[in-house]
């Protein structure tokens, strides 16, 4: 798949795209005849699994490790593995912030509520 194509489908520009590739968010994207980018199956997974990752909240940094690691073969599995760990536990803590927050909001709502009711 060209990368038009993919811009289109996963709602990201080109720029981002090649961007992305450029800085190691994914890994290299095959090049056919005169440069051109074929995106595989395989590059339309690591670029949907960087998305959803970052939507979580997950920093570009320990992407561009786990991409290198991945890349350098199996004897990081166990690097790849405590990259994930750290940031589970980061991902958690968020979460708990946000729990937190989430809860003050609805407590806020039921004063109101309180309030309304007289």
């Amino acid at each position: 798949m060209k990368i038009a194509q993919v811009s289109k489908e996963k709602h990201v520009s080109i720029d981002s795209l090649r961007y992305y590739e450029r800085i190691g968010l994914i890994p290299p994207v095959k090049r056919v005849k005169g440069g051109i980018r074929e995106y595989s199956d395989e590059d339309l997974k690591w670029l949907d699994f960087v998305m959803e990752v970052r939507s979580a909240g997950v920093s570009i940094e320990p992407l561009i490790d786990y991409v290198r690691l991945c890349g350098e073969g199996l004897r990081t599995v166990p690097a790849r593995r405590d990259l994930w760990e750290d940031e589970c536990e980061l991902l958690e803590k968020r979460i708990r912030g946000l729990q937190e927050t989430l809860a003050q909001m609805k407590s806020k709502m039921d004063h109101y509520d309180g309030m309304l009711k007289g």
